[in-house]
């Protein structure tokens, strides 16, 4: 499906060091993105990875030397620079950035940076000594003052057998800086999202909690695809085990009601609640101060009491609600139930019995139902998919709710 990527064309600067290696899949990943991808490489990246790998994965002709007669720039030494709707540049060594800072242009990557008018991504990665000398500071300060991203550097054991700050960062995080910057004039722009995702977690003892299946997956993808859509995204998760989407604010929390609470602080100012958090409906009562011991026991009862619902109570003087509902039976007549009972403005309704679909999957087949109770089936579909097709409905009834 297409993404904030697609169709775009990323100027792709590699430089001398050792995670050039990891460029090749970095460029893998912007291709199926849908991407046009033009490599410049310095001449101490080839040291390192041969251009030919690049070439064969992104189809294009590598850049090694401004004036190569096969090399568009041989005629055009700004054409790139023109083209580029971004230019990005991992691993960025500690020699190149100096070289940025100070406006030198003696080889193709340094003149295409200096022509552009398209936004830069840094992603540094070398020597964790080079990156702690107070020079190198001082040029990547000078660079984020100028505007550029700078993503990174990463800590970690290093080549050397170092530990510390010079790794590349990973390559998820770079390519979500890169997504958000170029999503930042979309149609979400300007408007606040908040995003509930992953399953609740309700203490019986220090050591067992009552919980549920979700994985979070869903409502990670809501926020990849909001903040895609240039909105400021507030991410409200129970534990995942996901990676929190770069660009994104994450808010961690364990309990129905410290999401509860988070919600409805973050959601007072917001344009958009979209509630796909698995919440437990019911808490143990009163949870036990120690690990609870099976022996001398033959059962164990619990006295559980009721959770707060949390997106009847957010409220917000320009807010939009979206609930997800898992069903098992009764999907569309129990949805329609939470459109009042919730006071939302649409209901993205699955049943997780059927093969594919909720939990724990890649993929989901939703049911939106609007406040009308009118009901639009979706295909089975990837969930960043499902996402896009829910913010979809959402960007309407936000234009609706302004006019």
């Amino acid at each position: 499906m297409p993404t904030v990527l697609s169709g775009k064309s990323i100027v792709f600067g590699v430089c001398g060091s050792i995670a050039a290696y990891k460029a090749v899949d970095l460029a893998s990943k912007l291709v199926q993105l849908g991407a046009r991808v033009d490599v410049i490489m310095t001449d101490r990246a080839t040291s390192f990875v041969g251009p030919i790998s690049f070439q064969g994965i992104t189809h294009r002709p590598v850049v090694t030397d401004l004036f190569a007669p096969t090399s568009e720039l041989s005629m055009d030494h700004v054409a790139l620079a023109r083209r580029a709707d971004a230019v990005l540049i991992a691993p960025a060594s500690a020699n190149t950035i100096a070289k940025l800072a100070h406006g030198l242009c003696d080889d193709a990557l340094g003149a295409t940076v200096l022509a552009t008018a398209a936004p830069v991504v840094l992603a540094p990665a070398g020597d964790a000594n080079m990156f702690s000398n107070p020079v190198t500071v001082a040029n990547l300060q000078l660079l984020r003052e100028r505007g550029f991203i700078i993503v990174g550097p990463a800590s970690g054991r290093l080549a050397s057998g170092q530990i510390g700050l010079g790794r590349l960062e990973s390559a998820e995080e770079i390519l979500g800086r890169l997504r958000a910057l170029l999503g930042r004039a979309g149609d979400l722009a300007g408007m606040k999202v908040v995003i509930s995702a992953g399953g609740t977690r309700e203490p019986l003892d220090p050591v067992r909690f009552l919980g549920n299946r979700s994985s979070g997956k869903m409502g990670y993808a809501v926020a990849e695809a909001a903040r895609d859509r240039g909105a400021t995204v507030a991410l409200i998760s129970a534990p995942t085990g996901l990676q929190p989407p770069a660009g994104v604010r994450l808010l961690p929390v364990q309990t129905a009601l410290e999401m509860h609470d988070v919600v409805l602080e973050e959601a007072s100012d917001a344009d958009l609640l979209v509630m796909s958090a698995a919440v437990a409906d019911f808490r143990p009562e009163a949870p036990a101060a120690e690990k609870i011991k099976r022996a001398g026991k033959d059962r164990l009862d619990l006295s559980l009491v009721r959770n707060p619902d949390v997106i009847a109570a957010a409220k917000g003087q320009r807010l939009v609600k979206i609930a997800f509902a898992v069903e098992t039976s009764n999907l569309l007549e129990n949805a329609r139930a939470k459109l009042d009972a919730k006071k939302v403005a649409l209901v993205v309704a699955n049943d997780v019995t059927r093969p594919g679909v909720g939990f724990e999957h890649d993929t989901n087949q939703v049911t939106l139902i609007d406040v009308s109770g009118k009901a639009e089936d979706l295909p089975m579909m990837d969930k960043f998919e499902v996402a896009q097709r829910v913010l979809d409905r959402a960007v309407m009834m936000l234009a609706a709710r302004r006019a």
